[in-house]
């Protein structure tokens, strides 16, 4: 199945509206990060037993390299599983491969929203939606959004937020 078909697939339960993912770059920064941490384990593990004499130890490198492909993998499925939908009262967030959540959250709830971008979410182009709502169970947030995306959404949903709230 194409990512484009899983990503726009509704989660059961939910209507068939348009599911939007997050942007691919989130997947790229997270795999660079996962190959920036586990080369040089790698390597250490490879050259280490060589230059001490004992290249059979160089086996070991093979754990790092072996966790690197495992989790090449995990990222790409858990990116395909990011994905979130605007409705007329609430904002649904799904996400997780093996443990599934569908997160929804009331216009008429929030408090809080705001847009951030750490210098790596920078480099990639990306930003992060977080949401604060009145319960701490139902903050949510949603990576991996295109700057300009992240402030759209940041400004409708405080509309929205604002004008729900209005009639309580």
């Amino acid at each position: 199945m194409h990512m484009d078909e899983v990503a726009a697939q509704p989660p059961p339960g939910t209507s068939g509206d348009t599911w939007r993912p997050v942007m691919p770059g989130l997947l790229t920064m997270r795999r660079l990060v996962l190959v920036s941490c586990l080369t040089p384990p790698a390597l250490l593990a490879a050259v280490l037993p060589l230059l001490l004499g004992a290249p059979a130890w160089s086996l070991l490198a093979l754990v790092p390299l072996t966790a690197g492909v495992w989790g090449w993998w995990a990222l790409g499925r858990n990116w395909r599983s990011w994905c979130y939908q605007e409705r007329d009262d609430d904002l649904l967030i799904r996400r997780g491969v093996l443990w599934q959540q569908l997160t929804v959250v009331p216009y008429g709830r929030m408090q809080l929203v705001e847009v951030t971008s750490g210098p790596l979410e920078r480099r990639f182009g990306l930003a992060r939606l977080q949401l604060h709502t009145a319960a701490a169970a139902t903050d949510a947030s949603v990576p991996g959004l295109a700057p300009a995306e992240a402030e759209r959404l940041r400004d409708r949903l405080t509309e929205l937020g604002e004008a729900r709230s209005a009639g309580l």
